[in-house]
Order: structure tokens, then C-alpha cells, then sequence
């Protein structure tokens, strides 16, 4: 993991990769909690003996399962000094080129898009590419938007 120090040198980062996180190992028992969490039970996320037979082979994982893993997979690739808070804005384009197999191990690529002054914060687009190990395309792309609130200068 590597520590960007202040928004300064965030912003001297623009157009770079930060990094990519550590891999993750994405098991059924999750995507099933997932399912439970969201009322998503479609079959071919939680009946394996289904999935077998479907276009997959396997079950995959929620689209959105991989989007809510971004934060963790993020949080090992950076992390900001004289930040006071970050909170979540949202997100631009998100797009799933390939499924998610379960199981499978993802981890994220992520490259600093931009840093902007936002009233008295930053916003912060990030490219978070969520790829799985042994798969030709990645799983998820996704521009996520943060606000970034500096700490208030001695």
C-alpha cells in the first residue's frame, strides 16, 4: 500500500496507477450472504446445481457485490494523509465485461482520474478495475466518486 501525503500530492498523481490490491478469494458462502442482504436470489447467483447447466457453468457473483468489495480492495492499494473524512459520492460509468465465476480471487487495479476542488472539499474520481485471476476481461470497471474533506490546518 502506498501513502499519498494531502491533497497536493494527490492531485500531482492525476492520470497515474496507483496500484492494485492484494487478491481476494470470492467463495459461495459470500455471494449467498450477499443474496440474503439484497433479496437477490436469482438462481444463477445461489443454486449451484442450476448454474451447472447454465450459461456459466458455476454461479457468479452479483454485479453489485463487486461493486460493494471496491471500498476494501481500494483501501489496500492507498491511503491519504491530512484527510479529516471521505465519504462516498457515487459512481459514473460502471459496466461487468466478464462474470464473476464463483469461486474465483479478484483484486483491483486503480488509477487517479481526477481531483477538484468541490466548496470545501475535493472530489475525487478514481478507475477501479476489478479483475479475476485467470480471466481474459476484467469483471467490473467503475469510476467512483468521493469526496475527500482536508483536515483543518493548525
Amino acid at each position: 500500500m502506498q501513502t499519498v501525503n494531502g491533497i497536493d500530492a494527490l492531485r500531482a498523481a492525476i492520470g497515474q496507477d496507483l496500484g492494485t490490491s492484494e487478491w481476494y478469494p470470492l467463495e459461495q458462502a459470500r455471494v449467498d450472504a450477499f443474496a440474503d442482504a439484497t433479496e437477490d436470489h436469482q438462481w444463477i447467483h445461489v443454486d449451484r446445481e442450476r448454474a451447472q447447466d447454465g450459461p456459466f457453468g458455476t454461479t457468479v457473483a452479483h454485479g453489485y457485490l463487486l461493486l460493494a468489495l471496491v471500498p476494501h480492495l481500494c483501501w489496500q492499494v492507498f491511503e491519504t494523509t491530512g484527510i479529516a473524512m471521505e465519504i462516498n459520492y457515487g459512481l459514473d460509468r460502471v459496466r461487468f465485461p466478464a462474470p464473476a465465476r464463483i469461486p474465483c480471487d479478484i483484486r483491483a487495479r486503480v488509477r487517479l482520474e481526477s481531483v477538484e476542488p468541490s466548496g470545501a472539499a475535493f472530489l475525487l474520481k478514481l478507475q477501479v478495475v476489478v479483475e479475476g485471476r485467470d480471466e481474459g476481461k476484467p469483471l467490473c470497471v467503475a469510476e467512483t466518486l468521493g469526496y475527500l474533506v482536508p483536515e483543518e490546518p493548525n
